[in-house]
């Protein structure tokens, strides 16, 4: 999908009151897989820490399983390295936006 495209359908949904950042989140996420099951996120640029599960929980003071189920409804994304199948923790910045409770 065109990046303006993604940005408009972003828009669209950031205008509506009635959903929530997790609809959203995985409305697009939804959108960009095709409607297939959104695959994790690959690597990004080296400026953004990952930060594996253990200290997401931490941080969120949260189980680890509640870091999974928040990674299931697509409210943390996943990252995965390029050449690997499983995940290898979340963005630090996806973190902190879900600790300051910003609007993606």
């Amino acid at each position: 999908m065109l990046n303006t495209t993604n940005e408009a359908v972003r828009s669209i949904l950031k205008a509506d009151p009635t959903i929530t950042t997790a609809e959203r989140t995985r409305i697009l996420g939804s959108i960009r897989s095709h409607g297939r099951d959104p695959e994790p996120e690959k690597a990004q640029p080296v400026n953004n820490r990952i930060v594996r599960r253990a200290e997401v929980a931490e941080r969120l003071g949260r189980s680890l399983r509640m870091v999974d189920i928040l990674a299931s409804q697509g409210v943390i994304r996943k990252v995965t390295l390029p050449g690997r199948t499983r995940a290898v923790g979340f963005r630090s910045e996806d973190v902190e936006l879900l600790l300051t409770g910003a609007d993606a």
